[in-house]
């Protein structure tokens, strides 16, 4: 199930596997198998990072602390092409993130001077941003995600009960559910009008779809996370 294209090579050993099936070990079968065994041997394996190899590290300073998410992406980006762009200039490089706002970013006529300034650094390389799934992600997701023994949490006891605040905090759906949903999935609800669906595909081009947040475009043309009217209220 690991190895690319595996029913197609391994057809022929299948294939002797069939009711009535001569047992014929042929020079297809030998040649399936040496592939099979070869891509089994060699097949990349994911595990933990090894400290001693080298590696490309960076750390957040000063204000990159408090920078927005989406900045925070878009400036490793440009680290890792600065650091390495003796290796990367003239080639195609490919950046596969799950944080789909960053392609928003080139294509913006006004923006922070910082973030115009990282643009312009990037279109030196021949620069592609391709989307994936943080599920599919598992390389960064790994790195991530690395225990750290040092970090003890404190144990608490599981509470059974569920006052009924917490429940009428989640009776009303937030005002952007419905676009979260079409932005999501490509679904709009059946109960639409013509002119209501008209006015969803039209209002859906102001609006980022980053799993698990909305971002809406703003007049400045600025990225703005859309938040529930309780979740405002805590903000302010």
């Amino acid at each position: 199930r690991f190895i690319k294209d595996f029913s197609k090579i391994g057809k022929p050993l299948c294939t002797l596997l069939n009711k009535d099936q001569p047992f014929l070990f042929d020079e297809e079968c030998m040649k399936a198998f040496l592939t099979l065994k070869n891509k089994l041997t060699t097949a990349l394996v994911i595990v933990a990072l090894d400290w001693s190899d080298d590696f490309e590290l960076m750390l957040l300073i000063g204000a990159q602390i408090n920078y927005a998410t989406t900045e925070k992406e878009l400036l490793a980006i440009v680290y890792a092409l600065e650091k390495f762009r003796a290796y990367l200039i003239g080639s195609k490089v490919i950046v596969y993130t799950d944080h789909a706002a960053i392609k928003y970013l080139f294509t913006k006529v006004e923006s922070k001077p910082r973030l115009i300034c990282w643009v312009l650094l990037l279109q030196e390389f021949n620069l592609e941003i391709k989307d994936k799934k943080g599920s599919e992600n598992l390389v960064a997701d790994h790195l991530s995600r690395l225990v750290n023994e040092e970090v003890t949490c404190k144990k608490g006891e599981i509470k059974d009960e569920f006052p009924d605040e917490a429940l009428l905090l989640v009776q009303e759906r937030p005002w952007f559910a419905d676009m979260a949903n079409f932005k999501a999935t490509g679904i709009i609800p059946e109960d639409y009008t013509w002119q209501q669906k008209k006015k969803k595909f039209r209002d859906a081009n102001y609006y980022v779809w980053d799993d698990p947040y909305l971002f809406k475009v703003g007049a400045d043309n600025m990225l703005r996370r859309c938040v529930a009217q309780d979740e405002a209220k805590n903000i302010l």
